[in-house]
């Protein structure tokens, strides 16, 4: 079961803190701004885009190929 966690804010679960800080985003703050902003993590875990909650997944989806080699 999943449970609700926080990812903002000192509460922040340590996998947000992680992405953020890896990839900050614009702005002044690296806090999430909505629901659905995504991460791409690469297969050795670096991550490798932050994206804006309009961003579809087949937009995600075209950077793939160039992942998976």
């Amino acid at each position: 079961m999943f449970a609700k966690i926080e990812v903002n804010g000192d509460g922040a679960a340590d996998l947000y803190r992680w992405l953020k800080s890896e990839q900050p985003g614009a702005g002044d703050s690296s806090d999430l701004v909505w629901n659905f902003e995504k991460f791409l993590v690469n297969a050795n875990g670096e991550v490798v885009e932050r994206f804006s909650p309009t961003v579809t997944p087949e937009t995600i989806a075209e950077q793939l190929s160039d992942l998976l080699g």
